[in-house]
């Protein structure tokens, strides 16, 4: 009953995430140094694989592989991902004062040396270059792909526009494109669907991208939380070795996401985990 209770209580945050702060985290069905802005252009399809980042061969019919967890076994490692989440339609909010960074957040990771995978938006990378360079530039996180505009790639996902199947890759490569223009670094070619929401129809479509899609097994529960302590329950309630983990790098839409980390962080060393990046959850995947 709880858990049946959480994972409700998860979906509804998640789509007013999706509705009121452009954040991705809903139910789905379903090299490190790429080219500078003062590099030559090359295609965004292939220019986000770095020698080292694996990624999953396409599925029967071509099809973009999706990647949720690890192989449960005996090795407790779990990778924490921070969704930073901006609309392409919402300059005027972040003009207005509204912050969609977390630079508190990216502080508390450092100072806990805590791994981790970004997953940006290119409209986010646009708002804050400095900050998405400065991201980029530290070994300790890689930056993936959320797609530039944060809008669905399926109908009928939390109420968000929807991208025409036509410019789904286009969407996924400005994104790159935007990383590349801010100077960012580490990029992987991992790609995150807006709202978690993606079909057969999206997952073709973005195969020619050369990326593999991560979702995950643990929703936080972050999006407009402001009970830390439950978030932080639901977390580690939740957290099975090669788990995946979504929370959000979005100050306006997830306040309490940075007290969340300095809780589960240690609870989840002292439980033997160690904490990884999502490439290496998938190069070990690739070897087993």
């Amino acid at each position: 009953m709880i858990n049946s209770v959480r994972r409700t209580v998860s979906t509804c945050v998640l789509a007013a995430l999706a509705l009121g702060a452009a954040a991705c985290s809903g139910g789905g069905t379903g090299p490190a140094h790429p080219a500078r802005a003062d590099r030559p252009a090359q295609s965004p399809s292939a220019a986000p694989s770095p020698a080292g980042a694996p990624t999953l061969a396409p599925g029967p019919g071509g099809l973009t592989r999706v990647f949720k967890n690890a192989a449960r076994s005996k090795e407790r490692v779990v990778a924490l991902t921070f969704d930073a989440d901006m609309t392409a339609d919402q300059g005027p909010r972040a003009a207005a004062g509204e912050h969609f960074d977390h630079p508190q957040l990216i502080s508390t990771l450092r100072r806990l040396k805590v791994p981790a995978t970004v997953f940006m938006t290119g409209r986010w990378a646009d708002q804050y270059p400095a900050e998405a360079r400065d991201i980029g530039a530290d070994p300790l996180f890689e930056v993936a792909n959320h797609s530039y505009s944060h809008y669905a790639f399926t109908d009928d996902c939390y109420g968000l526009p929807t991208v025409p199947p036509a410019r789904m890759r286009t969407d996924v490569e400005r994104a790159f494109t935007a990383f590349r223009r801010a100077g960012v670094e580490h990029v992987v070619p991992y790609f995150r669907f807006p709202g978690g929401c993606y079909d057969k129809q999206a997952l073709r479509a973005l195969a020619p991208a050369g990326v593999t899609a991560v979702q995950w097994d643990v929703v936080s529960g972050d999006a407009f939380a402001t009970d830390a302590d439950a978030v932080s329950r639901q977390v580690l309630d939740g957290v099975r070795p090669g788990s995946v983990v979504v929370l959000h790098c979005t100050r306006s839409a997830a306040p309490t996401t940075e007290r969340v980390v300095r809780t589960v962080v240690p609870e989840l060393r002292a439980k033997g985990y160690r904490f990884v990046r999502v490439s290496q959850l998938i190069g070990a995947t690739r070897k087993g």
